[in-house]
């Protein structure tokens, strides 16, 4: 059986207050593929909701997902889980074997703090870039695909829609990826052409980026402290 043809493993982590926004395109590309089991991965199997309120749950438990994944993927997740040991375990156990391992939004950031992206060149969600540092990446201010080996990293929404059809080029072939492209019609034009910092401009920009300062800061001080765990030197900017 040709690489193409073979049986695939994809593994998407869930827990309480994940954002289905970040998952749920990425899910859809690869389930939508021949001879590929998508398991949704959290701690137990009961209802979740994810953020502002998505019921669902897991379909496979941390203990029972494959060990030997062709694709490991997080969207971005509470802040409390960059601190959540059996969760951090779980990922740095099936990272360190996966064929991909991929994060969008503040994912890169869970993905970091479970040391899967020290020495790699990465990104986030801009509100989150300054955060990538401390564990141990290198920014690439993108909100598109920043692919460093088998990492893939990218901002939320369309890097949910790129990165799947990235690892389905891969995995499935140039062909599968046009035709899921295809199907998914996916050819964004954004009505207001703002999307970016650098389309949006400077005034929108500080505007956004207050209106998530509460948000990020324990971001922050859960990076400072996953830098001191890790033993990752972040510099003054």
């Amino acid at each position: 059986m040709s690489d193409e043809q073979r049986p695939l493993n994809i593994a998407i982590l869930v827990c309480p207050g994940f954002m289905p926004v970040d998952v749920i395109a990425f899910h859809w590309a690869l389930s939508a593929q021949p001879r590929t089991t998508v398991h949704l991965v959290g701690k137990t199997l009961d209802e979740i909701a994810g953020h502002p309120h998505f019921p669902t749950r897991a379909t496979t438990t941390f203990e029972d997902c494959p060990a030997d994944l062709d694709v490991l993927y997080t969207g971005a997740v509470p802040v409390e889980v960059l601190e959540d040991a059996e969760t951090l375990a779980f990922l740095a156990d099936r990272g360190s074997r996966a064929t991909w391992v991929a994060g969008v939004c503040a994912g890169s950031l869970l993905l970091g703090a479970a040391g899967l992206l020290r020495g790699y060149r990465a990104t986030s969600n801009f509100h989150m870039y300054d955060l990538l540092p401390y564990y141990g990446a290198t920014l690439v201010p993108t909100n598109h695909v920043v692919e460093d080996g088998n990492r893939l990293t990218a901002g939320p929404a369309t890097g949910s829609h790129e990165i799947a059809l990235r690892v389905i080029q891969d995995l499935r072939g140039v062909e599968a990826a046009r035709l899921t492209e295809l199907t998914m019609e996916y050819a964004p034009t954004p009505p207001f052409g703002v999307g970016t910092p650098e389309l949006a401009g400077p005034e929108l920009t500080r505007a956004a980026i207050a209106a998530t300062a509460a948000d990020v800061g324990p971001f922050l001080d859960a990076s400072k402290r996953a830098a001191e765990r890790l033993g990752v030197l972040v510099r003054p900017a």
